[in-house]
């Protein structure tokens, strides 16, 4: 078993069973870059958003938000997302609700820990590299959300690295204005002007070319 791909990828696991969280980060969490773990779907939401994870591994029953419900919400601007979903059930409706959500993997607890980390090395390959090329010969790394021109790091913030995974995620769609500010402030109060600061700051540590400001929608980039 290869495992030499897992030092890039950042993992989510949401489970609402302390012991099975514990059990897992302590088996198998070494391997990644990261292994962050949240309780509940709402909470996994959040930190998917904070740490922009390779992969998500999810229990489906929890309360407040289910994994399936969370889930859902992450393929709206993650289609590529792996997904992995654990269950004490195995019942049919369940299994193809999972399968509507082109849920990557589907484990029955009990499982072994082994077995959930062979699953991921035999997918890290697809998952391992997120070098992305950009124009103007910059380029953007998802898993150290660093950006790059001509091999030199640009310091760029937390929040401008947040709307650059973004605008890569759903490229070559428009990340429309009212999204933008939900997800990069969770706030739908912040002002159109804070917004055209933000994009003038950014430009001017990047490129005037690198993203485009579509008038009257929103902002995009082609990659």
């Amino acid at each position: 078993m290869d495992i030499n791909n897992l030092k890039k990828i950042k993992v989510l696991l949401v489970e609402d069973e302390e012991e099975l969280s514990s059990l897992l980060k302590d088996a198998i969490g070494e391997y990644f870059y990261s292994f962050n773990v949240a309780s509940n779907g709402i909470e996994g939401l959040k930190q998917f958003n904070n740490i922009q994870a390779d992969i998500v591994i999810t229990d489906i029953n929890m309360p407040d938000m289910t994994g399936l419900e969370m889930s859902e919400k992450l393929r709206k601007d993650n289609p590529d997302l792996p997904i992995i979903i654990l269950s004490a059930f195995s019942q049919k409706e369940y299994l193809l609700n999972a399968i509507d959500l082109s849920v990557t993997k589907y484990l029955i607890k009990p499982f072994d820990p082994d077995e959930l980390l062979e699953y991921i090395v035999s997918i890290s390959n697809k998952i391992g590299n997120k070098e992305i090329s950009l124009v103007d010969g910059f380029v953007f790394n998802k898993n150290t959300n660093s950006l790059s021109l001509n091999g030199d790091f640009v310091k760029i913030t937390k929040r401008e690295a947040k709307f650059l995974n973004t605008l890569i995620d759903i490229s070559p769609l428009i990340l429309e204005d009212n999204k933008m500010k939900l997800k990069l402030w969770d706030d739908d109060d912040i002002t159109d002007e804070r917004v055209r600061t933000f994009i003038k700051r950014f430009r001017q540590k990047t490129s005037k070319t690198l993203i485009n400001n579509i008038k009257g929608q929103g902002y995009q980039i082609i990659i």
